[in-house]
């Protein structure tokens, strides 16, 4: 029993929220795959840990987390929020979407409790570009100027309800800061 309450309270100092199982398994110093998977079954079943996704634990139950910051972790790389969730947000898109938009290295479909996600592969030097990355509340998510360059990066001719709100100036110069194309449309109607 000593041992659980010594893994729990190195968990609890922890400034994360949420593990992967192989950041349990250091942090635990346990080397051995059986061991650390034996283990996170017999404390998820006990209530000790709560079990997100595949190898992926939380001492907080997942109804009570920050479902992009779940979203983001199990992705286990870079990414940050992007494209429609950040301009749903903004108003540039009046529609609905019941899905978190991330990007990453990786392009994945995924479904994590009630939450879907999609995570967009960018390449590597547009991914680590910080032009127009913003962190808030420990998420890293992109300002709507930046969801915009990735949208119209992703998919150059997509339309917005908000095309008239568009600085097309402000884009274009984030857009050469990034190295991505150039989006050269002002007046728009929809495609």
């Amino acid at each position: 029993m000593k041992d659980t309450t010594n893994r729990i309270a190195i968990l609890a100092r922890q400034p994360e929220q949420i593990f992967h199982s192989q950041d349990l398994g250091r942090l635990w110093k346990i080397e051995n795959t059986n061991t650390l998977n034996t283990l996170l079954k017999r404390y998820n079943q006990k209530g000790l840990l709560f079990r997100i996704y595949k190898g992926l634990y939380s001492l907080i139950s997942p109804e009570k987390l920050n479902p992009i910051l779940i979203g983001i972790k199990a992705l286990h790389g870079y990414a940050y929020v992007s494209t429609e969730t950040i301009l749903i947000q903004d108003g540039f898109i009046m529609q609905l979407d019941y899905q978190y938009t991330l990007v990453s290295s990786i392009s994945r479909h995924f479904k994590i409790g009630q939450h879907h996600y999609e995570s967009r592969q960018l390449q590597d030097q547009y991914l680590y570009n910080p032009a127009g990355i913003i962190e808030k509340n420990g998420i890293l998510q992109a300002t709507p100027l930046r969801a915009l360059a990735d949208l119209f990066y992703f998919n150059p001719k997509a339309y917005l309800d908000g095309m008239q709100m568009i600085d097309f100036k402000e884009l274009n110069k984030l857009q050469k800061e990034i190295g991505y194309p150039i989006t050269k449309r002002k007046n728009v109607s929809s495609t």
